[in-house]
């Protein structure tokens, strides 16, 4: 592919992502607050499993510290293989429907940015 075509392409990728992680972020914060400012707490913590899609230290440690920095998650732990991360979770409901959220939101688009 030609580097004039490359250049536009990937900066409509990043801005994308920052649409994306900003609405993440946004959403994170309000479903923290809420629970903070109400008498009743929604807090259901919890680990999860997740297994890894993307494979170079770039990508891994990009959404290591993604998950980190949005409220109510945190990384904890990769396993020696590279293949698995821990996450903790404040608001765990459902950890399948957890890990998908991540493997088709922020997985999927740190994936797209190292391209």
């Amino acid at each position: 592919m030609n580097i004039l075509l490359k250049i536009p392409l990937k900066i409509i990728v990043m801005t994308g992502f920052f649409w994306f992680y900003l609405k993440e972020l946004i959403r994170a914060n309000l479903k923290l607050t809420y629970d903070i400012l109400t008498p009743t707490h929604y807090m259901r913590p919890g680990i999860v499993e997740f297994p890894l899609s993307v494979k170079s230290d770039q990508e891994i440690i990009t959404l290591v510290n993604l998950i980190t920095m949005t409220p109510g998650s945190l990384s904890l732990d990769i396993s020696d293989d590279k293949t698995k991360l821990y996450i903790h979770v404040l608001y765990l409901d459902d950890a399948d429907k957890f890990r998908e959220e991540i493997k088709n939101g922020l997985e999927k688009r740190v994936a797209e940015l190292w391209k």
